[in-house]
Formats: C-alpha cells, sequence, structure tokens
C-alpha cells in the first residue's frame, strides 16, 4: 500500500467511526451516486427559463401600470435601486416602462414552458434520488398535473411573499420588527418547502420521510435569499447599467444554481436518513454494508 493510499484509508476509516462524519459524507456520496450535478443544471436551466419570462410579464405589467404611479408606491421605491430597473422609474427618465401586449404574451408563454419544465425535472430528480424503479413511475398525465399543482402552489407562495416584503417594507426598519420579519419568512419558506417536496416526490414516500430535509431546505433558502439580497442591493444600487445588467444575469445564473444544489441535497438527506446509509466508505474494497445497499437500489431503479 502506497502512502498517499494509505492515508486516504486513514481518513476513511475516521470519518466511518464518527456519525457526523459518516453522514455527512453518505449524503455526498449519494449525491454523486444518482449524478446529481446532472440534475442541477438541468433544474437551473430550466429555472432560468422560468424566471426571464416571468421578469418580462413583470417589467410588462409594471408598465401598464403607469411609470408615474409606479415612482410613488413601495413597489417602486424598490426598483428604484437596481441598476436596469432603477433607469426607467421615475417623474423624468429618458426611457420609462411601457406595457406591451406582445412582450406580455411571450412572457407568459415562457413562463409556462420554464415552470412545467422546472417541475418535470425536479420529479424527475426527486424519482432518481429516492430510486424509484422506472417502470413504477408516474405516466406523462399524472406528471403533469403533479406540475400544474406545483405552478399553482408556487405562484400563492410568491404571490404571498412578495406581499410579506412590501408589508415588512412599509411597516418599518426597527431591529425587533426585522428579527419577527425573518422568524415569519423563515417559517413561511419551511411550510412552502414541505408542499413542494410532498408534490414533486413519488406518493411511495411517506410525509414523515420528507420532513427533515424540506425544514433543512426551506432554512437553507431563507439564509441563501437575505444574503443574496442584501449583497445585490450593496453591489448593484450605483453599478452602471451594462455591468448591472451582467451582474444581475450571472448572479441569478449561480442562484439558481445554489437553490437546485441545496434542493437535491436536502432530499439526499432525507433518503440517507431513512435507510440509514451511512457509513460508506471513500476506498474500495471493502465495501460496506450502506454501499451494497445504495448499489442495489440503483441496479432495482433501472430495472
Amino acid at each position: 500500500m502506497n502512502p498517499i493510499e494509505a492515508a486516504v484509508r486513514g481518513v476513511d476509516n475516521w470519518q466511518q467511526r464518527h456519525r457526523a462524519t459518516a453522514f455527512a459524507f453518505a449524503v455526498f456520496k449519494k449525491f454523486g451516486d444518482d449524478r446529481g450535478s446532472m440534475l442541477v443544471v438541468t433544474l437551473a436551466y430550466y429555472g432560468f427559463m422560468a424566471l426571464f419570462p416571468m421578469l418580462l410579464v413583470v417589467t410588462t405589467i409594471l408598465g401598464f401600470v403607469g411609470n408615474q404611479r409606479l415612482d410613488q408606491s413601495v413597489i417602486g421605491s424598490t426598483l428604484k435601486q437596481f441598476p436596469v430597473y432603477g433607469e426607467q422609474i421615475g417623474h423624468n427618465v429618458p426611457h420609462p416602462l411601457h406595457g406591451s401586449v406582445p412582450g406580455l404574451v411571450l412572457g407568459l408563454l415562457g413562463l409556462i414552458y420554464g415552470a412545467l419544465g422546472v417541475a418535470q425535472a425536479a420529479q424527475h430528480a426527486m424519482a432518481q434520488i429516492w430510486n424509484v424503479p422506472g417502470v413504477v413511475r408516474p405516466g406523462f398525465v399524472p406528471r403533469m398535473a403533479r406540475a400544474l399543482l406545483l405552478f399553482v402552489t408556487m405562484g400563492l407562495a410568491l404571490g404571498a411573499g412578495a406581499g410579506l416584503s412590501a408589508v415588512a417594507t412599509a411597516a418599518g426598519r426597527g431591529l425587533a420588527f426585522r428579527v419577527l420579519t425573518v422568524v415569519v419568512e423563515l417559517a413561511f419558506n419551511v411550510a412552502v418547502t414541505v408542499v413542494a417536496f410532498r408534490v414533486l416526490t413519488p406518493r411511495q414516500i411517506g410525509w414523515r420521510d420528507l420532513l427533515v430535509g424540506a425544514a433543512v431546505a426551506g432554512v437553507a433558502y431563507t439564509v441563501l435569499l437575505t444574503v443574496g439580497t442584501a449583497l445585490i442591493q450593496h453591489q448593484l444600487r450605483h453599478a452602471q447599467a451594462v455591468y448591472g445588467q451582467y451582474g444581475f444575469v450571472l448572479g441569478l445564473i449561480g442562484f439558481l444554481g445554489l437553490v437546485a444544489t441545496l434542493t437535491l441535497y436536502a432530499a439526499e438527506l432525507n433518503v440517507v436518513r431513512r435507510r440509514r446509509l451511512w457509513p460508506r466508505s471513500i476506498v474500495q474494497p471493502p465495501l460496506t454494508p450502506a454501499d451494497r445497499k445504495v448499489l442495489a437500489d440503483i441496479a432495482r431503479q433501472e430495472e
């Protein structure tokens, strides 16, 4: 045995003896076994295809509302902080927002395409993570029904989240109120994540098997959203228009990738916890019982 292999096996033996490290490594390795990176790319792609048309729809609706009315609203005051929207809101801006019927129609069509794509990709990802055999996965019609249910649920959740943000902005900026707002948003995001996990996961998996991972995903999403919003407001507030647009697009892609990665890792946590798939080995042979169980699940999934 060469020195490098001996060192790796020493680390392997250490992580297998400790429950926390064994569990964390098992989640990490299960993510790789399920080709999680490819699932993340698919989710991020359809998420981008959904969010950009949604921004087009929002911009068009704001244009129909009217630049003058928008300038006096809480939403207008918030959008002024961003380089793209901020330069088109106000009394004397050179290029004010305008509504467009073709833009609205194209945006809605793109939004539906991207949102249904996200739902289909997420259902596939959850089935892969739980190693559900292909022969018992839901067909096209049930998948579309779940996709539409997720679309409606997330639409209501986005509307409620926007309402909470508007109330928080209008009510004040005291420390106590900020803490209360974060707590309410955290509870809301956890509840929405639990519902989303239930809609996306095949019905063979029970509610209780989804709660822990969904709670972790909800907390991680809240932290990511809070930090990301503060970072965007700080970095892009005074950026030039061109750099602000590039930064916004790149930041959006990175944000979608992080959200997809955190969501899938949270789902993997549920699987590892439910099936007790730890400890896993870094170097084989020998295979641990958990390694053999994962390989058997993958083989059954591909039947």
